[in-house]
């Protein structure tokens, strides 16, 4: 019986997306989706992962790739980056043909270094592909609109149904297709996820051998900070405290693997214009791509969530960046962080191609509200909005079940009510 396929947000973006480039490179994460939701437009597929054929796959790679090319258009190139020359044989492919719309090729690691391929631009367009948002598990009921929010629309009177126990869970699933699909109410898929990056995966996406126990720990020292600036050296020092001699070249080494497999998603700074000479810091804010990897890794389970809730409210800023990262994108924007010497902050910033922003403070419970609100109306008065605009709205994303709009102006809505 074939599994039950929920719509993605990318599912639009990739036909979009194949209507305007010869071909479209869909990155992500492992047992995000990009499969399935690529299968879905697909007319052909080749599989490299295949045991029975995949030999064979690297075998015709070295002599004939363009052989493998050969199908109904658009074809599904799965796990390319184990045959690297697929790249080039694509971009080549669709120079010859001129047409749009001829390839999806899928890939959960970039290639190792040393690969020699052409960047593919004008040719390949790239779709990055993460797990799901509550909009698209169903459990966010999508009442209040980023794109409407950007258009002005903020008078938002909507109401949640997600609990607190419930958000709890949803971090602890986190986003992975197969455990939304099956109804799991637990960590095991992240879980096996996890044990998965540290046994195979960080060692196959460069061809270098690294101890799984390491790797294990220095993963739950990052997992300790997330959703933090901490830089990456207390991490290092973390880690050493219990492995001496884990070094510094060690750890940056693991950084670019893991980033490459798509785990580890950092929050860059947002540096706007200022009204005074106010430093901003520029550090990333630490970030997995899910927020069950740092569960999975802190061995947390709802129960133990619940009664832990400042790490709860760390673990609920990085399910809000989960999502905020995946509605963002598919109106054109990204993510950020603001924060400058003087402490203000905001959580996250949301910023679209065409310049609009948006500042918001994640906080789980109600109490933190008012503070949340002051320091966004702050953080406007010190941006010099005469070169980066006025905000399109300021908003506080809560583990609340009401959304309102303040007199202050400032938006106050729960993150289960939220969608593109």
């Amino acid at each position: 019986m074939a599994k039950k396929y929920l719509s993605r947000i990318c599912d639009s973006l990739l036909l979009r997306q194949l209507a305007s480039s010869g071909a479209v490179l869909i990155e992500g994460a492992k047992w995000c989706g990009k499969t399935s939701t690529a299968r879905q437009v697909a007319k052909s597929v080749l599989y490299m992962q295949d045991t029975d054929r995949g030999q064979g796959y690297l075998k015709m790679a070295d002599t004939l790739p363009s052989r493998l090319l050969l199908g109904d258009n658009p074809r599904l190139l799965d796990e390319w980056q184990m045959a690297p020359v697929l790249w080039d044989a694509v971009r080549f492919e669709v120079d010859k043909r001129s047409e749009r719309g001829l390839f999806i090729l899928t890939g959960s690691a970039v290639p190792k270094d040393g690969v020699k391929a052409h960047t593919g631009t004008g040719r390949i367009s790239r779709l990055m592909m993460r797990p799901m948002s509550l909009f698209e598990s169903k459990e966010s009921n999508g009442s209040v609109s980023l794109e409407r929010l950007f258009a002005g629309e903020t008078d938002v009177v909507a109401e949640s149904t997600l609990t607190i126990p419930d958000l709890a869970q949803a971090i602890c699933r986190g986003g992975w297709p197969e455990a939304v699909v099956n109804g799991d109410s637990d960590s095991l898929v992240a879980r096996n996820y996890v044990d998965a990056v540290i046994n195979m995966d960080v060692q196959r996406v460069d061809n270098v051998e690294r101890n799984p126990a390491r790797v294990r720990q220095f993963l739950r020292s990052y997992a300790r900070n997330i959703s933090t600036m901490a830089p990456l050296t207390t991490v290092l020092a973390d880690v050493k405290s219990n492995d001496t001699g884990f070094s510094d070249t060690t750890m940056y080494s693991y950084v670019n693997a893991l980033r490459r497999i798509f785990l580890i998603e950092d929050i860059p700074a947002w540096k706007p214009s200022l009204r005074s000479k106010t430093a901003i810091r520029t550090s990333d804010k630490r970030q997995f791509v899910d927020p069950s990897i740092a569960a999975a890794l802190m061995y947390v389970n709802v129960d133990s969530l619940l009664d832990d809730m400042t790490y709860f409210g760390f673990l609920f800023e990085s399910l809000a960046t989960r999502d905020l990262r995946i509605y963002a994108q598919a109106l054109d924007g990204a993510i950020f962080h603001y924060h400058d010497k003087s402490d203000l902050e905001a959580d996250l910033v949301i910023r679209l191609h065409d310049g609009r922003w948006a500042p918001v403070e994640v906080k789980l419970g109600s109490s933190e509200i008012e503070e949340a609100a002051t320091h966004l109306m702050t953080l406007q008065k010190r941006i010099d909005t005469d070169k980066v605009g006025q905000p399109s709205f300021k908003m506080v994303l809560t583990g609340g079940q009401f959304a309102y709009k303040r007199n202050d102006g400032v938006l106050v809505v729960p993150i289960g009510c939220l969608k593109p």
